[in-house]
């Protein structure tokens, strides 16, 4: 089985749970309250390091909506 890749750090995921850790208060767990994203600033931005594609072998079809 095939050991799932740490988000933060160049090593594979031990559960630690810093992921998951709210980027405005790190003593709170991230809840999606978006207040990190949204506010009275001219502008944010979201930095993404990595897409990672779903895998080609599902059996789902996709559909436009």
């Amino acid at each position: 089985m095939k050991k799932k890749q740490c988000v933060l750090y160049d090593r594979d995921c031990i559960d630690c749970g810093e992921c998951d850790m709210c980027e405005l208060n790190p003593e709170k767990r991230c809840d999606n309250c978006m207040r990190c994203v949204n506010g009275d600033a001219e502008y944010r931005a979201v930095y993404v390091d990595q897409v990672i594609a779903p895998e080609k072998n599902t059996k789902e079809k996709r559909t436009n909506v």
